[in-house]
C-alpha cells in the first residue's frame, strides 16, 4: 500500500464548474406536481406490474405497463400546462 495521499481536483474560484457540470444554477430536482404526479402513478403501475409478476398473470402485468406509460403522459402533459418545475401555473402571485 502506497501512502500517498489522493485527492479530488479542486474546482476554479467562485465559477461554480467543476469538471465541466455548472452548478451555479439550482436544478430544482424536479420538486413539482407533475414530476411527483409522474411518480406516483409510475409507482402504482410498478407496484401493478409487480403483483402481476407474483401472481403469473400476464394480462395485469402489461396492464401495469400500461399504467406507467399514463403516468409519464400525465406528467408531461402536466408540465406543458405549467406545472413543471418553474412554470408558469407555480408562479407566486403576492398574495
Amino acid at each position: 500500500m502506497s501512502k500517498a495521499t489522493v485527492s479530488a481536483p479542486k474546482p476554479a474560484a467562485g465559477t461554480g464548474v467543476y469538471d465541466g457540470v455548472d452548478h451555479s444554477e439550482p436544478t430544482g430536482h424536479g420538486n413539482s406536481p407533475a414530476a411527483w404526479t409522474t411518480v406516483l402513478i409510475m409507482l402504482l403501475g410498478a407496484l401493478i406490474m409487480s403483483i402481476a409478476f407474483v401472481i403469473a398473470n400476464t394480462p395485469i402485468f402489461i396492464a401495469g405497463g400500461v399504467v406507467m406509460v399514463i403516468g409519464l403522459l400525465v406528467g408531461f402533459g402536466m408540465r406543458k400546462v405549467g406545472f413543471g418545475v418553474g412554470g408558469s401555473k407555480l408562479k407566486n402571485s403576492g398574495h
